[in-house]
């Protein structure tokens, strides 16, 4: 693999997503400024995950919706980036940028709809929404540092494989925290957590990452 030349990225639209995303995190920030710093703090806070799931907050509010829709924009810049470096077709533009959106929506959208659908279904919401919270905390927390990062990385010459790095280390990290502090729940249900792993986890990344590469 070769680190991207800066003259291979279109910096005109890039530029033009970074600046929406940035305006994405004013209005958030205007909207509920103690949440906003509470889930960009999500992996050291653990605190604030159990006052989100006092609150029972649902998905479909505004400031829920808005913080979706800037973490899977940041992830699919990053995945674009990835693809566009070890794979011949993908190339850095908006066209390919709006397909990889398009299936991360849809993958975060159909998988979040599942769980809470087997959640009700088996009614078992109250034992596993704290599980369900702190994985979206800790999702929303991931995509905060990876904008941050790849805008680092978009403006300088750093490296992305640095960007590669950090992504697989925070996910690591998130995945750490998620079965240190729902541990107790995990490992009653050993069984039913590897299944879910491998179900809604593990199978629909490589059938994704099948299909694009």
């Amino acid at each position: 693999m070769q680190a991207l030349e800066k003259t291979m990225i279109n910096t005109n639209w890039t530029t033009i997503l970074i600046v929406v995303l940035i305006g994405i995190i004013v209005v958030l920030k205007s909207t509920d400024a103690e949440r906003l710093k509470g889930f960009f703090f999500a992996f050291f806070t653990k605190s604030f995950i159990e006052k989100e799931v006092e609150e029972e907050r649902t998905y479909f509010r505004f400031f829920n919706a808005l913080l979706f829709l800037f973490s899977i924009s940041v992830l699919s810049l990053v995945l674009l980036l990835f693809l566009a470096n070890t794979n011949y077709n993908f190339t850095f533009d908006k066209g390919c940028y709006f397909k990889i959106l398009l299936v991360v929506f849809l993958y975060f959208l159909f998988k979040s709809l599942i769980e809470l659908a087997i959640s009700k279904l088996f009614f078992i919401q109250k034992d596993v929404q704290f599980y369900l919270v702190s994985k979206a905390a800790y999702f929303y927390a991931l995509c905060f540092w990876l904008f941050i990062l790849f805008t680092i990385t978009f403006f300088s010459k750093l490296s992305p494989f640095v960007l590669y790095f950090c992504t697989v280390f925070l996910f690591f990290v998130r995945f750490i925290l998620q079965v240190f502090h729902n541990k107790k729940l995990i490992f009653s249900k050993l069984f039913y957590f590897i299944l879910y792993i491998c179900t809604l986890e593990i199978a629909p990344l490589l059938i994704l990452f099948k299909l694009m590469l």
